[in-house]
């Protein structure tokens, strides 16, 4: 249960399959990451000429990879219904034919749509580089994305043994007012984290602990091993673009508990931090990657930093 100071909401199923799609089109980004694009649904072929559709494509810029997108509802049974829509969607998604589709699809959206551009810049990807990126993303096995709204063991099973390739299971849900049905929340996955990534489990079965990902990677971390400081500052610096305005810089404080403080409030992410600056300057943009916004006094990208965490780097005496 949700509750507000005037109302209680509680967990409810989805009314049909087509919402739950509608959900994850109009929040891809809170799944797949700020920098992601994502084409809708589309009929594509095996080789042997049988159509099916996934619900849509998603491309992550800023990791260079692709997923076939399949949201589906948990009461959907997994091994008559699931199991053989994906595996169709798979053998159709890896044609080369396919994939030509895909790229010319993304080409289109970039010449026609401003944020999809936006997105490109972001990632200090040129219009002559496009077709370059698009190539290096699609000589990597694409990765399964299911939004689904319960995982369950059965699931985790089929994801973890069944499929060939990465499996990531994101966990979106329904709340409706318990007085008033009409009024209807949505609840995401915090940070993009997947409520299951098949790669992540096969590292913990096979290395006994696997590897740290990047959305398991928090300030706090960064504290402990010193490559932050409590009550150090932060850095940001923004400003639309196509404006007249002046860039801007936003200062955050680092809590000794890894929040933000910043505009006297307190953020649990940089990215929310960051969007919450990127709003006030009149951007209507919904998320933002944090990591790659913010700097430290030194100048270091707060991605940088978790990314030596994550590869063990000693901790740095300048930080």
């Amino acid at each position: 249960m949700l509750i507000s100071t005037t109302k209680r909401y509680i967990q409810t199923p989805f009314d049909s399959e087509e919402e739950l799609e509608n959900v994850v089109v109009q929040n891809y980004e809170y799944i797949f990451g700020p920098s992601s694009i994502y084409l809708p649904k589309g009929k594509i072929s095996t080789p042997d000429g049988a159509a099916t559709i996934p619900d849509g494509f998603a491309f992550d810029l800023a990791n260079k990879q692709w997923f076939i997108v399949e949201a589906e509802l948990s009461k959907h049974p997994i091994w008559t219904h699931i199991a053989p829509q994906v595996a169709k969607q798979i053998t159709a998604a890896i044609r080369p034919e396919t994939k030509r589709d895909l790229v010319e699809r993304i080409i289109k959206l970039f010449h026609d749509d401003e944020s999809v551009r936006r997105k490109f810049e972001d990632e200090n990807i040129d219009l002559i580089d496009v077709r370059k990126v698009l190539d290096e993303i699609f000589t990597k096995t694409p990765i399964l994305g299911m939004p689904i709204d319960d995982v369950s063991a059965d699931l985790k099973a089929w994801a973890a043994t069944s499929i060939k390739i990465e499996t990531k299971l994101w966990t979106v849900r329904k709340h409706v007012d318990l007085e008033n049905r009409q009024n209807i929340i949505y609840e995401l996955p915090e940070e993009y984290r997947p409520a299951f990534d098949s790669h992540e489990e096969e590292e913990v079965a096979t290395a006994g602990g696997g590897t740290i990902r990047f959305y398991d990677v928090s300030l706090h971390d960064l504290i402990i091993v010193g490559f932050l400081k409590p009550n150090s500052k932060l850095f940001m610096s923004y400003k639309r673009k196509q404006t007249t305005e002046d860039r801007k810089t936003y200062t955050a404080t680092v809590q000794d508990d890894g929040t933000l403080l910043a505009d006297n409030q307190v953020f649990s992410s940089p990215s929310y931090a960051a969007i919450y600056f990127i709003n006030q300057a009149g951007s209507s943009r919904q998320t933002v990657n944090g990591w790659t916004a913010w700097k430290t006094e030194s100048g270091d990208l707060l991605a940088d930093l978790r990314e030596k965490f994550m590869k063990g780097t000693p901790e740095a005496e300048t930080h």
